[in-house]
């Protein structure tokens, strides 16, 4: 009796203690960042026929694209480290290429994230905003195809 009364007081101090959070990261839309939220469907959908779109103007790429995501899946899964490393070696690399945008990327990823922080809400009908008119007239958006130096 006295094992299972520790062992329930072990477990306990250690739920308390933030141990939950180690499940929180196998679950989808879980996470331990309080803050964050998940995707809605309306989201994924939008990423799904934004991506969907792309495939279709750019068939090839897109083929090279899901097989390298294909073998390299596997490979994050059983090391996320190694793949958050080579993700921020590939930011580091172009950086260096073109300080100067990496610069300008940086500050308006700074400002964007403070005005979402201020007004998430805001921030996600903006976003939604921004998605309708580039399906309804995709001339006044940014080409998707722009050369930048990461691009193959």
């Amino acid at each position: 009796m006295s094992n299972r009364m520790m062992a329930w007081a072990l477990t306990t101090m250690w739920l308390m203690a933030g141990g939950a959070s180690v499940f929180a990261q196998g679950l989808p839309g879980a996470s331990v960042n309080p803050d964050a939220r998940a995707a809605t469907p309306a989201d994924r959908d939008a990423m799904k026929s934004g991506r969907q779109e792309w495939c279709r103007d750019n068939s090839q790429q897109c083929a090279d694209r899901k097989a390298k995501m294909a073998e390299r899946h596997p490979q994050c899964k059983a090391d996320p480290e190694k793949c958050r490393a080579d993700r921020k070696a590939k930011r580091d690399e172009r950086c260096t290429a073109d300080p100067k945008r990496c610069e300008e990327m940086k500050a308006r990823m700074k400002e964007r994230h403070e005005r979402c922080k201020a007004d998430p809400q805001k921030c996600r009908d903006a976003m939604k905003a921004r998605q309708e008119q580039c399906k309804a007239d995709p001339s006044k958006c940014p080409p998707a195809a722009r050369e930048r130096p990461d691009a193959r």
